[in-house]
């Protein structure tokens, strides 16, 4: 080994994502949500109504995951899920008032840190670790293509 693992760029990256999802879990806790809960809550504010299928792929959960998410959101009346007018077996999930009245409160929470974060840095230095940490996840998804496609025989 040439450098101590904390020099990598993948521990720096997951330690990173490691702080932000405990903050936003300590956050989103004291509004009794769950981050699969607060993405779906954004997920539908920004693109209204959707399946739960769509809602699956968005937040990065299984299908059954998401499933179980959306009738709890449902039972404490977060969202509402009506039938869809092209397909009788497909239950299209929207906000509720509460719904958004609770992301409304939630997200001025999350926000502090973004802010907290952009104040950090020089406006150049913001824009330069945004453009970064693009290319760092264009790299990640394009090795995990790599890492998931058989080799050729």
């Amino acid at each position: 080994m040439e450098a101590p693992i904390e020099n990598d760029l993948c521990t720096r990256i997951r330690r990173s994502e490691q702080a932000l999802m405990a903050h936003h879990e300590a956050v989103l806790r004291a509004y009794g949500l769950t981050m699969t809960q607060y993405a779906v809550l954004l997920t539908l504010a920004r693109e209204g109504g959707m399946s739960g299928a769509q809602l699956a792929r968005s937040c990065g959960v299984t299908q059954q995951s998401m499933s179980s998410v959306l009738a709890n959101m449902e039972t404490k009346e977060l969202i509402r899920r009506e039938t869809s007018p092209v397909h009788a077996k497909v239950q299209i999930a929207s906000l509720t008032d509460t719904g958004r009245s609770l992301l409304d409160h939630a997200y001025q929470e999350v926000a502090i840190l973004e802010r907290a974060l952009t104040d950090a840095f020089t406006p150049s230095e913001h824009a330069a670790l945004c453009a970064l940490l693009e290319r760092a996840t264009t790299v990640l998804i394009q090795q995990t293509r790599n890492a998931t496609t058989p080799p050729a025989t």
